[in-house]
């Protein structure tokens, strides 16, 4: 995987920090969940998303994933 591509995909999850977003995960076998949730921080390796689910038994969960991730497209993400 080229050095460049991970920098281009790590500058725009950067840029949108703060942003709200709609995250498609790959769970293997056919199994996708799709979550909404606020890009937390930018880190080096890795970014957070403030998922908080609007039903009052599930309390906000931050996930965190490598650029990786999207370039491989084990998760897709939308901004909402």
């Amino acid at each position: 995987m080229e050095q460049a591509v991970i920098n281009k995909v790590r500058a725009s999850v950067y840029q949108q920090c703060g942003s709200r977003v709609m995250i498609q995960l790959d769970r293997g076998r056919n199994k996708v969940d799709i979550q909404e949730g606020v890009i937390q921080n930018a880190y080096p390796s890795v970014f957070t998303v403030l998922v908080d689910d609007d039903r009052e038994d599930n309390p906000p969960q931050l996930l965190s994933f490598t650029y990786t991730d999207i370039i491989t497209k084990d998760i897709r993400m939308k901004l909402c």
